[in-house]
C-alpha cells in the first residue's frame, strides 16, 4: 500500500514563503512523474508543478518564477513556494505515478495521492 504524506502547509502573509514536503511510504519516486496539485474551495483541482525523475520540471503559468519543485530522494518530494499570493490559498496535494505526459499537469493521470496540506495566504 502506497501512502503519501504531505507537510509544511500553514498560514502566511502575502509575499511570504513556505516549503511543502511529501514523504512516500515506499521508494515510489523512481522513473516516474510526480507532482503537486491544489484545490481551492469551489474550484477544480489544478496542477501546480510536476517533475520526472532526474529530468525536467513543469509549472502552471500562475506559479512560474515563484514555485520550485524538487525531488530529494526516492521517497521525498518538495515544493518551495515564494512570493505567495492570496490566490495561492488552497489545499495542496502530492501525487505520484502519472499515466500521461508529465508536462500535462493533469490530475486524472495520477495514481497515488496524499491527503493534502492546507496553505492559506492573507493579504
Amino acid at each position: 500500500q502506497v501512502q503519501l504524506v504531505e507537510s509544511g502547509g500553514g498560514s502566511v502573509q502575502a509575499g511570504g514563503s513556505l516549503r511543502l514536503s511529501c514523504v512516500a511510504s515506499v521508494n515510489i519516486f523512481l522513473n516516474t512523474c510526480m507532482g503537486w496539485f491544489r484545490q481551492a474551495p469551489g474550484k477544480e483541482r489544478e496542477g501546480v508543478a510536476t517533475i520526472y525523475t532526474g529530468s525536467r520540471s513543469y509549472y502552471a503559468d500562475s506559479v512560474k518564477g515563484r514555485f520550485i519543485i524538487s525531488q530529494y530522494n526516492a521517497n521525498t518530494l518538495h515544493l518551495d513556494m515564494t512570493n505567495l499570493k492570496p490566490e495561492d490559498t488552497a489545499m495542496y496535494y502530492c501525487a505520484a505515478v502519472a499515466t500521461g505526459a508529465c508536462g500535462d499537469l493533469r490530475f486524472s493521470d495520477f495514481k497515488y495521492w496524499g491527503q493534502g496540506t492546507q496553505v492559506t495566504v492573507s493579504s
